[in-house]
């Protein structure tokens, strides 16, 4: 009785140690090496990808988009763009009666409604609509058929920073319309934060939204 008893008290007394060990090896230890080398090897990637304007203030991610809205009026179930600014691609449907544009990361995730859904349909139909009445300028009329599909319909994620150069240069007139700005510093601006594809050809050409976007705010600030 006494050996079981003292055995059972060495495999508990065993296990508490290899317990206590591994919690520091893999609970302390590990994650402060792996932080530490991600913090010399790239940094910038380690604290987030952050972006920030040309006072040095943090913007946000460039790993996630967000919106640039007017203030939400009475009324209104979803803000207005901001026009004055390059627009992301809608986000995801997820709970609303039409495309999300919130940018929720709690809401990240895809429509899942298949490509002859009527609501699916119906939402790429009037987002198609505003897309054009929001960038067509008195001297630049915008058609449908220029509309790219990435203007329209949100990505797997809901939550992509970037739009293809086309969307965005689809916006380059009424972007330049709206900050009094010359329609080729504005096409220059794009090209500037269009990124090829990775390595050369994993990928699409891509343009950050926030990154373009806080460029542009630091070009008006300059006048």
């Amino acid at each position: 009785m006494n050996n079981s008893a003292a055995n059972t008290g060495r495999v508990l007394w065993a296990g508490l140690r290899a317990l206590l060990v591994l919690t520091v090896l893999c609970g302390v230890l590990y994650p402060l090496a792996v932080a530490g080398v991600a913090q010399l090897a790239m940094p910038g990637r380690a604290n987030g990808s952050e972006i920030e304007d040309a006072s040095g203030k943090v913007v946000g991610s460039e790993l996630i988009g967000q919106r640039y809205d007017l203030p939400l009026k009475d009324g209104e179930e979803t803000p207005a763009p901001d026009l004055r600014w390059f627009q992301p691609r809608p986000s995801n449907g997820l709970g609303t009666n039409s495309v999300n544009t919130r940018y929720s990361i709690v809401l990240s995730g895809a429509t899942n409604r298949s490509g002859d859904n009527a609501d699916l349909i119906r939402w790429v139909t009037d987002a198609k609509a505003a897309v054009v009445e929001d960038n067509s300028t008195d001297g630049h009329r915008v058609k449908p058929s220029d509309v790219p599909a990435d203007a329209v319909t949100s990505s797997g994620s809901g939550l992509d920073p970037h739009i293809s150069p086309e969307y965005a240069r689809l916006q380059v007139h009424r972007v330049a319309e709206r900050n009094k700005l010359d329609v080729a510093t504005v096409e220059r601006l794009v090209a500037e934060h269009t990124d090829d594809r990775i390595l050369g050809f994993i990928g699409e050409p891509r343009v950050n939204v926030l990154a373009l976007n806080t460029a542009l705010r630091d070009l008006v600030a300059k006048g």
